[in-house]
């Protein structure tokens, strides 16, 4: 799904593959508990949210409707390096009636550039992605944690796979239970090898100056990176 040229009707098919599979995931529910207790202590005061590498956009799109359900305010934006992704993205938006904004950006450039509408991309309260890491190398992926952690003013989160056997048989059985795009049948079980396993990470994170970071396992075969600046 990362080469450049993808044919646009294959990339579509296999971004609803993974919005159906992060559905059944619930990885949103589980990013979302800790922006809403940030929320809490903000007393009504509104947060900004960045997605950095978010697809076809629905881990933002799914905060927001979150956050409106629970009438937690919150600005929501989303970046990826696909033009076609953040174009699709900017659909499911419109089609879901979320407020989020998505514009084209490399999670990895340091700084971000603008956002939209010319809007300076810095200042987000929280700075989040998921199922990203694992396309990185360790120095790459080291190096995302760090500029997330400068570009957090308050929360850095990280929900992304584990490298396991037991993670192996459920991407390869929920692939094909989900999903009718051969990428998704062919990236799922590989993006599980080439995850990281939560010593890794937490060593990376450490590595990154992301320190008291904590890691929690989630459904299924997932963990969740935390880090509160201060």
């Amino acid at each position: 799904m990362d080469q450049p040229g993808i044919d646009p009707g294959e990339h579509a098919l296999a971004l609803a593959g993974l919005r159906r599979i992060n559905a059944v995931s619930r990885c949103s529910a589980s990013l979302f508990a800790p922006i809403r207790e940030l929320a809490a202590r903000h007393r009504g005061a509104p947060l900004r949210v960045l997605d950095l590498a978010c697809g076809g956009g629905d881990t933002a799109i799914d905060l927001a409707l979150m956050a409106r359900r629970s009438a937690i305010p919150l600005i929501l934006e989303g970046c990826d390096i696909s033009p076609g992704a953040v174009a699709i993205a900017r659909a499911n938006a419109e089609r879901r009636g979320a407020e989020a904004r998505f514009f084209r950006a490399d999670a990895l450039a340091d700084p971000l550039p603008s956002g939209p509408d010319g809007a300076a991309p810095g200042g987000y309260d929280v700075v989040l992605t998921s199922l990203f890491l694992h396309h990185l190398d360790d120095h790459d992926a080291e190096m995302l944690l760090a500029l997330m952690g400068r570009r957090a003013r308050q929360l850095v989160l990280v929900n992304d796979l584990i490298r396991s056997p037991l993670g192996y048989g459920l991407a390869w059985a929920g692939t094909r239970l989900l999903s009718r795009s051969w990428i998704v049948h062919t990236d799922g079980p590989r993006s599980v090898q080439g995850a990281f396993q939560l010593a890794e990470v937490a060593a990376m994170a450490e590595r990154a100056g992301l320190q008291g970071a904590t890691l929690q396992r989630c459904w299924p075969e997932r963990y969740l990176l935390s880090w509160s600046r201060g």
